[in-house]
């Protein structure tokens, strides 16, 4: 069924046809949720409380737009308060459990943490744009839609944010992964 018609029942008193939405988009908000703050349980606690403010305010949802646009939207406000509660842990711990696994783990293993740490060091806006386009694999205009702003300023944030990563990568030693 498409995402308009589960909407549609939704508003017309069918809960049930806001899991065909939740099996829909779950699992691409758990991917945001965890790439924001490294800890699987916090990214599901955040994937369902983004969820549950979705369907308290369904009937606010402007249906001209794409549902995920405004749930990713959601999601990430919830992410956002929480790093904003954690910041009172310091810098290096946080970066301490970025940090690779025990050494017997796989490469790819060890290169994705280092990456992910890498992009934990991104600002917001380029952190979002790197998440949305290469981990989501959402077009730019997809990506404009989802963050409010112009293509152009996509394509912009896009480049700056791969440019500073290459920078990051480069002072950690990891340049040409």
């Amino acid at each position: 069924m498409d995402e308009d018609a589960l909407i549609q029942r939704c508003l017309g008193g069918e809960k049930d046809a806001f899991a065909g939405l939740v099996a829909r988009y779950e699992k691409p908000l758990f991917n945001v949720a965890l790439r924001m703050l490294r800890d699987r349980e916090e990214a599901r606690d955040v994937t369902q409380t983004a969820f549950v403010r979705a369907w308290q305010h369904l009937d606010g949802f402007d249906r001209r737009h794409k549902f995920f646009s405004w749930i990713y939207r959601i999601l990430y406000n919830e992410a956002i308060n929480r790093i904003r509660r954690r910041r009172t842990e310091p810098l290096e711990q946080t970066l301490e459990s970025a940090a690779p696994g025990p050494a017997e783990m796989a490469e790819e293993h060890q290169v994705s943490s280092r990456l992910d740490a890498a992009i934990a060091q991104l600002s917001e806006e380029y952190r979002q744009v790197i998440i949305l386009r290469h981990w989501l694999d959402h077009s730019y205009l997809e990506i404009a839609d989802i963050l409010g702003v112009p293509e152009k300023t996509v394509r912009s944030r896009l480049f700056s944010a791969r440019r500073k990563l290459g920078e990051i990568l480069t002072q950690a030693g990891m340049r040409g992964m």
